[in-house]
């Protein structure tokens, strides 16, 4: 299988290479894709080396999929211009998740919508995936009502400008800023640009993202999305309201039960999840699986994911994956 990466030269491009490699996705031409200032450079990839081209070129080269990952200016540009050509595109930016026309796909919650047609396929937001994974198998039992979600994420989230703003701040350096703000030994609660109704773009991406995900429109969300000093993962603080009724122990068997979800949930032995558990692993950590004692039939969980991996590479991948298994590609 010709295999392009778009963005290969990225830290999520990066991940895909890998991911890719761990997963045994079987490539048997790599061609990785970067802007014309990258062109010529290296990759390695299972020992190998290959050149970087521009996307013009690896249309021309005719691969069976792109998985891209390379902004949505890039995107919007050339997907189109790939898919075209009769080459699969599974796309990581935030270009085509919104487009009614297009598939906005979780493998484990949505893989079934996915058909031969679709030559443009969008991979969601990072914050977004983790979370559904776990909704999915809750909703499907006791029909989720309401979600408010509170986040705190990785720097990585933001890309290598983010992680060396918080490396210099640590060292006492000065470099270039990613962020208005510090972000060592702080807090920013805005990711994304603010948006007319006072909530972020990022925000807004996980109350739309869900709703189309879960193929439901009834289920209303609310998000605040908060970026920390970490790297590793994004974790979540999920509260839930259900129209039914819920016991506990069933709870932690559905989610234990649920393809990609690991639960991790031992408060008498300060077992739960945290980003540093979740960096390099592709399932979803969910634990601190509590009632909430304020409203009935409500559910209150803390999810954490590596945001490069299952929020963003190994999504990508497993898409592709599905698609290979099904005769799509």
């Amino acid at each position: 299988m010709k295999v392009a990466v778009v963005g290969a030269t990225g830290l999520v491009g990066s991940e895909i290479l890998t991911v890719l490699a761990e997963r045994n996705f079987p490539v048997t031409e790599l061609i990785p894709v970067a802007s014309e200032r990258s062109k010529g450079k290296e990759i390695d990839f299972k020992g190998k080396k290959y050149k970087v081209v521009t996307p013009a070129e690896a249309i021309a080269l005719r691969p069976d999929v792109a998985l891209f990952s390379a902004g949505g200016g890039t995107s919007t540009e050339y997907a189109p211009q790939f898919a075209e050509a009769g080459i699969t595109v599974v796309d990581n930016s935030s270009a085509w998740r919104m487009d009614p026309t297009k598939k906005l796909v979780v493998p484990e919650v949505n893989g079934t919508v996915l058909s031969a047609a679709d030559k443009i396929i969008a991979n969601p937001n990072c914050s977004t995936i983790q979370m559904v994974v776990v909704l999915q198998p809750l909703h499907a039992k006791y029909k989720i009502k309401r979600v408010v979600v509170s986040t705190y994420q990785s720097v990585t989230g933001t890309g290598v400008k983010a992680v060396n703003q918080l490396m210099d701040e640590r060292a006492g350096k000065e470099g270039e800023k990613a962020y208005p703000y510090q972000i060592d030994l702080n807090v920013i609660p805005h990711i994304d640009v603010f948006q007319d109704n006072g909530y972020t773009k990022e925000e807004m991406k996980m109350i739309q993202e869900t709703n189309k995900i879960m193929g439901d429109d009834s289920i209303r969300v609310t998000a605040t999305t908060v970026r920390i000093p970490v790297m590793g993962g994004h974790s979540e603080a999920v509260n839930i309201e259900f129209e039914n009724d819920f016991d506990l122990a069933e709870v932690r068997q559905l989610l234990a039960e649920q393809e990609g979800v690991i639960v991790v949930d031992d408060p008498a032995n300060l077992q739960y999840p945290m980003p540093k558990d979740a960096h390099g692993k592709d399932e979803v950590l969910v634990g601190r699986i509590r009632r909430d004692e304020s409203q009935d039939k409500t559910l209150n969980l803390w999810v954490v994911a590596d945001n490069l991996r299952k929020g963003a590479a190994t999504n990508a991948v497993q898409i592709a994956e599905l698609l290979l298994k099904r005769g799509l590609i």
